[in-house]
């Protein structure tokens, strides 16, 4: 026995046809118009997060500042690979107010007693970490407007597919009722 072959036929349910139900070209209003708010909201959501981490990512660049410092204890010449040839060690240096600070900043393996070595501070002369280069800044910005935009983009077609779901509920009601009477005319009861 051969096996038949489904043919799928576009936009079916626009089409003018005695099986065609009214909740049927509603559902594909709906779809048409979820699809089309998800990628336009998407798009917008995307450009919004994009522009939100950028700027986040400006004022962390700009809270930084650049000092030297001076390795004030001893540092292990040798180190596990995980640390890419840093270490912690103890160093002093005057912050922008002139107030002389010390603290535990990653220097290079080896650095010997009382060198000097780059450090960044925030505004208020703590430690904080080298500002991301603007190649990391960029992907930062990407992925986070490129998951936003994915994140809006569900979300408005998780909306259409409870909308969608609310009509098909109730085209189903309606023909369970339309059944009903059917099945009253012929005298005998379904179900």
């Amino acid at each position: 026995m051969r096996k038949a072959k489904r043919v799928k036929v576009l936009g079916w349910r626009w089409r003018r046809n005695e099986l065609r139900r009214h909740s049927d070209a509603v559902e594909a209003w709906i779809v048409l118009a979820a699809w089309a708010f998800a990628t336009a909201g998407g798009a917008v959501a995307g450009v919004a997060g994009a522009q939100a981490v950028e700027a986040a990512q400006a004022r962390s660049g700009a809270a930084h500042r650049p000092a030297t410092a001076v390795v004030l204890g001893t540092v292990p010449r040798s180190t596990r690979p995980a640390t890419y040839g840093r270490v912690l060690a103890n160093v002093r240096w005057t912050d922008a107010q002139g107030t002389v600070r010390t603290g535990t900043a990653a220097v290079p393996a080896g650095t010997s007693v009382g060198r000097t070595v780059p450090v960044w501070t925030d505004g208020h002369g703590h430690l904080v970490d080298k500002p991301a280069s603007p190649a990391v800044v960029t992907a930062r910005v990407v992925m986070g407007g490129t998951g936003v935009g994915l994140a809006g983009g569900l979300f408005v077609l998780a909306g259409g597919r409870l909308i969608r779901l609310r009509v098909e509920r109730r085209a189903t009601d309606l023909w369970g009722e339309e059944w009903e009477l059917t099945g009253a005319r012929w005298g005998r009861r379904t179900g």
